[in-house]
């Protein structure tokens, strides 16, 4: 009898949710489930929120563009807005160990307190199957999820592909206003735009 590890298990569980590791999930089709561990090590899975309107946001702390919208607060205030609406934000880690951005249970916790972050729950995805399985790009690579499952958005958090942060106050925030949008019944305006920032550090 084959035995495996909790650490395989979970990978392979990852792998058979996730898989095949296709381009972006596509607008107005059903997002592909997965599921991932937290900074503790809960398993967290994306079904289990079905009902509520759900963001996805790809995370590099040494990334300069999402320093942008951390250290101004822009994101924070983002992730605080959504959640006041019943919204469930996902923050997802897909950096490689040894490479730019890859962090530790642990070390996101650190960060998480260190920088305010206001999302549901931060999740590791060193292996990169989840992030691939949506064609995560950049980072930050944003997407929405309304309550009957399916992707509404996908793209940039604005419209303004730069590190600057001046260029926030005149920024269109895309997710923000797909959130007011479907809050009020609306079809979503804006349903793709431009991913920016650094390229997600997958493991090769």
């Amino acid at each position: 009898m084959l035995r495996f590890s909790t650490s395989t298990v979970t990978t392979i569980a990852a792998v058979a949710l996730a898989s095949p590791l296709a381009a972006a999930q596509k607008n107005g089709a059903m997002a592909q489930d997965f599921k991932l561990t937290d900074v503790n090590g809960k398993t967290v899975q994306l079904s289990q929120f079905r009902g509520k309107t759900v963001v996805l946001e790809w995370h590099n702390p040494g990334c300069p563009f999402v320093s942008k919208h951390y250290s101004s607060g822009n994101m924070q205030a983002t992730q605080k807005a959504a959640r006041q609406q019943g919204a469930v934000w996902l923050t997802i880690n897909s950096g490689a160990k040894g490479k730019q951005g890859h962090m530790t249970g642990p070390e996101a916790k650190a960060l998480i307190a260190k920088q305010n972050i206001q999302s549901t729950n931060y999740l590791l995805d060193a292996k990169g199957v989840v992030g691939k399985a949506y064609g995560a790009k950049t980072t930050p690579h944003m997407y929405i999820i309304d309550g009957n499952g399916i992707l509404v958005y996908q793209g940039g958090i604005d419209d303004k592909p730069t590190a600057n942060i001046a260029d926030i106050k005149n920024a269109r925030n895309h997710v923000l206003a797909a959130l007011n949008e479907i809050k009020s019944g609306d079809k979503v305006s804006v349903a793709q735009a431009r991913p920016y920032g650094c390229s997600v550090k997958y493991a090769s």
